[in-house]
């Protein structure tokens, strides 16, 4: 009796002592990041018959676990993930919408000063001074597009460098993962299947490390192991094997760092649009759709005042009576060939209709037998004609299927702007055409007004427009026009338009040509101070500072969306920490009195061994006698 009392207490004292060391070790830990409660499971020994009944035979240590619950460990790891997505996309969004935005630094008020010194101009044709001052505004707005341009690409810069720092913190946590994984598989197979509670503490914390930088999804395996998957299903750890992902350039443009992964045989495929969530796809986001669109629009901002504005200043005529010429310098579309392209030469592109182009990027891909312009990212067909451009590709030889050219017709346009004049007597502020009404005039028809309407057709020969009353029309070189009843008659030829207001008497004469000495004409600086207010951006629904205000509405509107989505997601994070930390948290007060508890166990089970003791010695002594 007192060999089966001494088991008992015993197997008591030993359990207690188990007690005691994961209570120790829980009590160790209460700070620890990523620690989960363990506890000590009990279970009694297989009882001994004795003839007239079964008696206990005492207590084992079933064993030590986590209290945790994988559901709510899932849903930490969602919250980790989107929270460190929304509050990198904020911060660099909140850094764009600043400098776009800003009153001193963004585009509004350089376009308000160039416009306005041209319609100083138009005030006073005459002055050089103003004349000056337009070229030096025009100089000052270059800039500006510049400068902005220059601090964009500094952003994307800036992104791009984070995105290769989060990629090398993904390979280093694979490989602990991976690491990890050996060690507790190896630990589980020594332990007959116990599980080694603070290794899986230590990968789950890693997992959720690793969610913070990008959206992963996990499958257990049965050996213990955990496969982490990133993208559309790529593995990143598969049991204690890690595969590393890779930022560098992987399309056309070798400044763009994409995501690469190895697959079998070495190949790199560009996973780059399935990375999302976490630091590194708010990272690949804010480029997409903050940077890119901010550049673009900026550019189309760029390009369509120099093509607007150059095709106005050629329909003018200088101090010096010449046709005016480019004021600013248009800028071009930007083509880069694929480095792996088996094609020779380049496509060539033009801008057709800047009034028609998008901030989009595109692709030009050849199918195997055609060339087909796509959409970026979506890659939607789209006909070059109806986004502005005109594609050329003769000058292409050996073009093979999957050849690919990245078209971006806007993206440097604002740092290509310049202002190509120098000379304030080369200002086109006048018209390079004058109308005169004959003496002999009979009619109360007048001529309103008459400008330059297309400067490859213009021809300043004297042209006289004589109104026939029989057929009711003008006539001028062969051409007829009817008399408008409207009351304004608009005559077009020779690349200029007169606009005759009124009724005129039969043979009534209007005579156009060239404005020779014109020094004190205001017409086309009139036109060119009219472009601020023009809607020729966007399909001719925007206006210059129109376009440039909804992209920086947009950017606006992008940030705030980023801004209540880190709030909201910060607070979803902390209630899932609160949650996991209900679950599996240490706390203190219930540990103490684990320990008051196992202690007095301990002290039992001690004195249950000193009966046993003292009993056995009764009986010795009972037989020596």
């Amino acid at each position: 009796m007192s060999s089966g009392l001494l088991g008992i207490g015993t197997s008591g004292l030993l359990a207690s002592q188990r007690g005691l060391s994961v209570t120790g070790h829980n009590i160790s830990n209460s700070a620890t990041e990523g620690y989960s409660r363990q506890r000590l499971d009990l279970n009694t020994r297989t009882p001994q018959f004795a003839g007239n009944g079964y008696f206990g035979t005492g207590v084992e240590v079933g064993g030590v676990n986590r209290v945790f619950d994988q559901f709510v460990e899932n849903q930490l790891r969602t919250a980790t993930s989107s929270s460190a997505q929304y509050s990198a996309f904020h911060d660099y969004a909140k850094r764009v919408d600043s400098l776009l935005a800003n009153p001193d630094s963004g585009l509004a008020p350089g376009l308000q000063s160039f416009f306005a010194a041209a319609q100083d101009v138009a005030t006073d044709p005459t002055s050089l001074p103003a004349r000056q001052v337009l070229i030096s505004e025009a100089d000052s707005l270059s800039d500006r597009f510049g400068f902005l341009h220059q601090r964009l690409d500094d952003q994307r810069a800036l992104v791009n460098g984070q995105i290769q720092t989060t990629v090398d913190e993904i390979n280093g946590l694979s490989k602990a993962l991976a690491e990890v994984n050996r060690g507790i598989v190896g630990a589980m197979g020594r332990a007959g299947g116990a599980p080694p509670n603070d290794l899986l503490d230590q990968r789950d914390k890693l997992v959720r490390e690793l969610a913070e930088r990008v959206n992963v999804s996990t499958v257990a395996q049965d050996d213990g192991s955990l496969n982490v998957f990133v993208g559309n299903g790529q593995s990143l750890v598969v049991g204690s094997t890690a595969s590393m992902l890779t930022a560098a350039p992987l399309g056309e443009d070798p400044t763009q760092i994409g995501i690469g992964y190895a697959s079998t045989g070495g190949n790199v495929a560009d996973i780059s649009r399935f990375m999302t969530g976490g630091r590194l796809g708010a990272l690949l986001d804010v480029r997409s759709s903050v940077l890119d669109v901010a550049q673009n629009a900026l550019g189309r901002t760029a390009l369509g005042l120099a093509e607007a504005f150059n095709e106005q200043h050629a329909l003018g005529q200088d101090l010096l009576g010449n046709v005016g010429g480019d004021f600013f310098r248009l800028p071009e579309a930007e083509v880069l060939a694929r480095s792996d392209n088996s094609a020779a030469g380049q496509p060539v592109v033009t801008i057709a209709d800047p009034g028609q182009l998008t901030t989009e990027d595109y692709r030009l891909r050849f199918d195997g037998s055609d060339w087909e312009l796509r959409r970026v990212p979506s890659g939607q067909p789209v006909d070059p004609e109806a986004v502005g451009l005109a594609i050329d590709t003769d000058a292409i030889t050996g073009a093979a299927a999957g050849d690919s050219f990245l078209v971006r017709p806007t993206r440097t346009a604002a740092q290509q702007i310049g202002t190509v004049i120098s000379d304030a007597r080369q200002v086109a502020a006048g018209s390079p055409v004058r109308v005169s009404a004959d003496s002999e005039n009979t009619g109360v028809a007048v001529a309103r007004s008459v400008q330059a309407e297309n400067a490859e057709a213009l021809d300043t020969s004297p042209a006289t427009v004589t109104f026939n009353a029989g057929s009711s029309q003008f006539e001028v070189g062969g051409e007829v026009v009817p008399l408008d009843p409207s009351g304004v008659t608009e005559v077009r030829h020779n690349g200029w338009t007169l606009a005759i207001q009124g009724t005129p008497a039969d043979g009534d004469r209007f005579t156009v040509s060239a404005n020779t000495g014109g020094v004190g004409d205001n017409t086309n600086a009139l036109a060119l101070a009219g472009l601020q207010d023009a809607r020729f951006l966007a399909g001719g629904t925007a206006t210059l500072e129109g376009g440039y205000n909804t992209m920086i509405g947009e950017v606006g509107t992008r940030t705030r969306q980023a801004e209540v989505a880190s709030a909201s997601q910060a607070r979803l994070l902390e209630e899932a920490r609160n949650q996991r930390d209900s679950i599996s948290g240490v706390n203190l007060d219930e540990e103490a009195a684990n320990l008051l508890r196992y202690q007095q166990a301990y002290q039992a089970a001690a004195q249950v061994i000193a009966v046993s003791s003292t009993l056995f010695d009764t009986l010795l002594g009972a037989v020596r006698r």
